[in-house]
């Protein structure tokens, strides 16, 4: 049976009449009977009795009409549904993204589109760029905000990578270090230093990836997020690395000074699908979103 041939059917059982559901359905009155009749062929049985004004629903008919409804019914509801997903009525979005992601560009991204489409359902999880990259693979996001070294690039065969920028690091110092009023320094200049970092040396990826050959700092202390390490810093218990996208969150009574670019490596940052997986609308919205934030800085 045919949603086309049940849409007729209903409208002659409505009407009670051929030439009342032609007109109605802006058929011919013949097209009508013809869809009738197909329809009563394939099912086996006589939907309608012919009458001389008219027609009535026999037996089978009257045993037709509601599955035909709901048939109906739920095609209307499956077409509306997809209806609001198309144009962002409803729906559900799941983001992650990378630590320092969170401190500005992401929220600011998501906080745009909740104000477009506040009837999409969103979610946010913060993790490390490995983890996030499994859960698009499992399907538990629809977009992860990740990041990666030039040196180490992401798998472009799994996944699909929008550029969004490439980010610096900088040196974060107490108000009173006697390289506070620097705008730029070199790694060797904190060699005196204490380094207040989120793992021991070895494990930082932050301190991994800046430490020059034969650079071997001094680490005191270890602070797992953001807020601890920059209030240490802030104490004036030692310096840290802090990425360009950390800035929004670092308070007011330390100062951030550039890396020299010898020694300021950099990161590149991307919005990452699953490749050859069907992107939502929402995805794609948030997509462009998210570019114009990293343009906007």
């Amino acid at each position: 049976m045919q949603p086309h041939a049940l849409d007729v059917f209903r409208t002659v059982a409505r009407h009670g009449s051929i030439t009342a559901a032609a007109r109605e359905l802006r058929y011919t009155q013949s097209a009508v009977s013809r869809q009738i009749a197909a329809l009563e062929a394939d099912l086996g049985v006589v939907l309608f009795d012919r009458l001389p004004r008219g027609v009535a629903l026999t037996e089978p008919g009257r045993c037709l009409l509601p599955h035909a409804e709901a048939v109906l019914e739920r095609l209307d509801t499956v077409h509306r549904e997809l209806d609001a997903l198309r144009g962002l009525g409803s729906g559900r979005l799941r983001v992650g993204a990378f630590p320092t992601a969170m401190a500005a560009l992401v929220p600011r991204a998501l906080a745009a589109f909740r104000a477009a489409h506040p009837q999409v359902a969103l979610s946010l999880v913060e993790g490390r760029t490995p983890a996030l990259l499994e859960r698009l693979l499992a399907g538990d996001a629809d977009l992860a905000v990740v990041t990666a070294p030039p040196d180490q690039p992401l798998d472009a065969g799994r996944f699909d990578l929008r550029h969004l920028l490439d980010e610096r690091l900088l040196v974060a110092v107490p108000r009173d270090h006697r390289l506070a009023r620097r705008r730029t320094v070199r790694l060797a200049e904190l060699a005196d230093d204490s380094f207040v970092t989120g793992s021991t040396g070895a494990d930082d990826p932050l301190m991994r990836a800046a430490m020059p050959p034969g650079f071997r700092p001094r680490i005191d202390i270890v602070a797992a997020d953001w807020t601890g390490k920059l209030g240490c810093v802030a104490a004036g218990l030692g310096v840290a690395l802090v990425p360009a996208l950390a800035v929004r969150a670092a308070p007011a009574d330390l100062a951030l000074l550039r890396l020299h670019p010898d020694d300021a490596p950099v990161r590149r940052v991307y919005a990452a699908t699953v490749a050859g997986r069907h992107r939502s609308p929402a995805a794609d919205r948030l997509l462009d979103g998210l570019t114009a934030q990293a343009r906007a800085g």
